[in-house]
């Protein structure tokens, strides 16, 4: 259970509970240490008190060991999931503290017996007593004093999503739903009575919370209604009820929705850039890291491809484009030439199979995209990324930001040398406008769904395509 589902509950023992969860493994590990001092005769002082300290302050830093996350659908045992999450934070904390000791050199102070029977111990003895308490917090939340009636004022996706999630989590939350209020018939929502619970106008809402003793009450209604909101939560003063208004987020196309505080007061992000804060640290250190290595490694075979097209045909062995970078803002690209022109104009004729303007070696350089190599530097210069939207020339941006929807959110992140786009097979010439706006769609799930290890699987899988693209020409 989440802090978000313990505020709907009301009991002592289910809060006492979902502390001693987040006190439990500390607790354990070290008393665990200590009990294994006692066993194996080495006095607790000194270097395992320090561990003991060390263990406690790591185990409140790293993220509690959940069993799911709230309002997700009870599709496993929790089981797996807590044993699976124990064991990984336990592992994660083993590997940094055998780190320091090796750095420094105080490793050789501890008993070896104690140690090695304290790190397998542990992570069993916290997944049993974990199991435990939740299983403890699972049968109150069914107690009759403990459940929270729940009432929805308006029918709409949003709050037919949520009912859905607090009826598959109702063990988790404590709540349940009784059902929803709307202006609008039962025929004109298009939905049966019985099976949806409509329960009355939105003008019944608050009478039926008094006469049933509804706990909770959503008001979901879109935000043109807010004259409709502002009058309902003025009837509902006169009640009990806890007030929570959602949104209707189901309206937006989401990227990076997240929640907070601006100056004290709630703000809701509908369209960022997943790159806030520590995560653009993340993103920027590992394109640093990896780019430069790569660059260290391939050296020599740029060398080589740059005699290639220097030797091969009249021309820069190098060129720049124009392209669109971050937020939209103009920078330029660098690649090793490989046709007999260079165009970075108004108009830009895609490359095509069989194109004419293409050098041999060039074809050769484009079938592994070898071409592409310069671009290091360009994410050495933070102009790009290794992973994300391949940037387009602006020539066919300033064509397709006209064409497809949401076309220039891609931008809200650096372009990438490669992408989800690419790794799915959108790659070649974009012939008709369902091509891009296929390749669109994926860099739109990219800044949805981005994490440091999704990057790491696109390069992985760029690397094994590249031998096999048949669209690379």
């Amino acid at each position: 259970m989440t802090s978000e589902a313990l505020s709907f509950t009301r009991s002592f023992s289910i809060a006492l509970l979902a502390l001693l969860e987040g006190i439990a493994p500390p607790a354990i590990a070290v008393g665990l240490l200590y009990f294994l001092c006692i066993v194996y005769d080495a006095h607790f002082k000194g270097f395992y008190v320090g561990l003991a300290f060390l263990v406690a302050t790591f185990s409140f830093l790293l993220p509690p060991p959940r069993a799911q996350s709230y309002g997700a659908p009870q599709l496993l045992s929790p089981t797996l999931p807590i044993a699976a999450r124990v064991v990984v934070r336990w592992m994660v904390m083993v590997g940094v503290l055998l780190a320091i000791g090796f750095i420094t050199k105080y490793s050789g102070d501890f008993s070896r017996k104690v140690v090695v029977c304290w790190i397998i111990a542990t992570p069993v003895l916290i997944i049993l007593v974990l199991l435990f308490l939740q299983e403890l917090k699972r049968r109150l939340m069914f107690e009759r004093s403990t459940v929270r009636r729940v009432a929805f004022a308006g029918y709409n996706d949003v709050s037919q999503a949520l009912a859905r999630r607090i009826a598959e989590s109702q063990d988790m939350t404590g709540l349940r739903a009784e059902g929803f209020f709307d202006d609008r018939s039962a025929d004109r929502l298009g939905v049966s009575v019985g099976r949806a619970r409509l329960l009355g106008h939105l003008h019944d809402l608050t009478s039926y919370v008094k006469r049933r003793g509804v706990d909770v009450v959503f008001v979901a209604l879109p935000v043109r209604h807010i004259q409709r909101v502002m009058q309902l939560l003025d009837e509902l003063r006169d009640t009990t009820a806890s007030i929570y208004y959602v949104p209707d987020i189901f309206a937006f196309d989401l990227i990076q929705a997240r929640s907070g505080e601006l100056f004290g007061i709630p703000v809701v992000a509908l369209c960022e850039t997943p790159f806030c804060g520590y995560r653009g640290v993340v993103k920027r250190i590992s394109d640093i890291a990896l780019a430069a290595s790569i660059l260290v490694i391939i050296f020599p075979l740029m060398l080589a491809l740059a005699l290639m097209v220097r030797l091969s045909s009249p021309g820069p062995v190098i060129f720049s484009q124009r392209r669109y970078g971050l937020d939209g803002r103009e920078i330029n690209i660098w690649k090793f030439r490989t046709m007999s022109v260079v165009e970075d104009g108004a108009q830009i004729v895609q490359a095509r199979k069989h194109d004419p303007r293409i050098t041999r070696v060039g074809k050769f350089m484009r079938r592994y995209s070898l071409d592409e190599l310069p671009q290091l530097f360009n994410v050495l210069q933070g102009r790009m990324s290794l992973v994300g939207p391949r940037p387009h020339a602006v020539a066919h941006n300033e064509e397709y930001r006209k064409l497809i929807k949401g076309y220039m959110v891609r931008h809200k992140v650096p372009p990438g040398m490669t992408g989800l786009a690419q790794v799915n097979g959108c790659r070649g010439e974009t012939s008709r406008i369902e091509e891009m706006q296929a390749r669109v769609n994926y860099d739109l799930e990219y800044l949805r769904r981005w994490t440091p290890l999704l990057d790491l699987k696109i390069l992985l899988l760029t690397a094994v395509r590249l031998l096999r693209d048949e669209k690379a020409y």
